[in-house]
């Protein structure tokens, strides 16, 4: 199990504030379709319409927002994002049409999008020597979180009456008024001085920008089982339906226990390429027992189907501990909050186009459609440590390290740089 309070003050206001946010996204995530089609009325098209619509607008403003908490002092951008998605999301209560749902789903959307980029010097500034092992924690924390707001949400929806779901709306809302409130706590990282070039460097990073591609092409992995699972379960397995709650709590658990200690030897891009190479098979392995377990007797499609969570979720961990390393490690420290926002895109993009992609090979194909999903996976992970060298060849350097444009020095001359002690 990872430690139950992280080593340092700042550290432990941020995961506070993070883990009070992760409890009223747990709210939102588990009922905040179900408050738009069953409180608000609204025709399920038109909500799965504005979501995706919410989904596009939030791909860009993760860019500008990481680059202002870059050069305007990362906490202060980062609350002012919690505190227009409380407005935003408060503004659910009044959004009884189509046009006032999109504006207010797409400004709480955008102000998660840029707070998670906006974080993220926060993380590096206050991670000490390993900040991708903070971020795991967070991880860890986020999932907590996540899972106590389901456990209310669940509530609301036993409940099912408008009352409820306006109650949800509005504790939701106070999560990530509270979450920014804990935030005073936490000191100020000065802003980064400007430095000479391009306004949109990360942008211009093709390395990067290419590590951003596989990153989320690898993060679909995170649709499938809240998307083709349960949806695969209800039309091709003839298993119990109480087993989609049982596969979630499963991959929850060993997330929660599993993921800080995964990310201990993912200590550097060259390990995080590796450890994208074995997430991508761990997928493929998964996928392929989920496809075996159509048309399968009620045993064996539970046993098949549980082994592949299980193997699923060991992958989820590598992917996750890849991500986290090649993502700070190959940004320069004066521009994170920008190359993290970049980082981002491709898991929005895998959060919208995912669902489409694994419904139309995994269900409306069916068992061909998981092993051509497993190989995208695999061939995707085979990629990645071909992406970090080319990284690393031509990662910018910070300022003060050497002439402008110069190529840095490969990992592997330079000195190893210590490590945070391990809990």
């Amino acid at each position: 199990m990872p430690p139950l309070l992280p080593d340092t003050g700042p550290q432990r206001v941020i995961a506070a504030s993070n883990f009070v946010n992760t409890v009223g996204s747990g709210l939102y995530l588990t009922a905040g379709v179900l408050y738009f089609t069953q409180a608000v009325h609204l025709p399920a098209g038109q909500v799965g319409l504005g979501l995706g619509i919410a989904g596009f607008v939030s791909l860009a403003v993760g860019i500008a927002v990481g680059r202002l908490a870059d050069t305007h002092g990362a906490r202060g951008v980062y609350a002012i994002t919690l505190v227009v998605r409380t407005a935003a999301t408060a503004g659910f209560v009044f959004a009884d049409d189509f046009w006032t749902f999109v504006l207010a789903v797409c400004a709480a959307t955008g102000a998660q999008a840029a707070g998670l980029a906006a974080r993220s010097p926060l993380i590096r500034h206050y991670g000490g020597d390993r900040p991708q092992r903070f971020r795991a924690y967070l991880r860890s924390v986020t999932n907590i979180g996540i899972s106590l707001g389901a456990l209310l949400a669940g509530w609301v929806v036993q409940v099912g009456t408008h009352t409820a779901y306006q109650l949800l709306v509005v504790g939701n809302a106070v999560a990530f008024a509270a979450s920014a409130a804990v935030l005073v706590l936490l000191p100020p990282v000065a802003p980064v001085p400007a430095v000479d070039g391009p306004r949109r460097v990360a942008l211009r990073d093709r390395p990067y920008l290419l590590l951003t591609a596989l990153d989320g092409i690898m993060a679909i992995q995170f649709k499938v089982l809240t998307v083709a699972i349960p949806l695969w379960l209800v039309e091709a397995v003839t298993a119990p339906r109480w087993l989609i709650s049982g596969t979630m709590l499963v991959n929850t658990v060993i997330v929660i226990a599993c993921q800080v200690r995964a990310s201990r030897a993912v200590d550097s891009p060259v390990a995080g390429g590796a450890a994208y190479r074995r997430s991508g098979v761990a997928f493929l392995v998964s996928c392929s027992l989920i496809s075996l377990s159509a048309g399968a007797p009620t045993w064996a499609a539970v046993t098949l189907l549980m082994t592949a969570v299980v193997v699923h979720t060991v992958g989820e961990l590598w992917h996750a501990a890849g991500g986290f390393e090649v993502s700070f490690a190959l940004a320069p420290r004066h521009a994170t909050g920008q190359y993290l926002g970049v980082f981002g895109l491709g898991a929005g993009l895998a959060e919208t186009l995912g669902p489409g992609l694994l419904i139309a090979l995994c269900i409306t194909w069916g068992r061909p459609g998981w092993y051509v999903m497993g190989a995208l996976f695999a061939l995707t992970g085979l990629a990645a440590p071909l992406a970090v060298r080319w990284a690393q060849r031509h990662q910018p350097l910070d300022p003060g390290e050497g002439p402008a444009g110069h190529e840095r020095t490969p990992p592997a001359r330079r000195a190893p740089v210590a490590s945070m002690p391990q809990s």
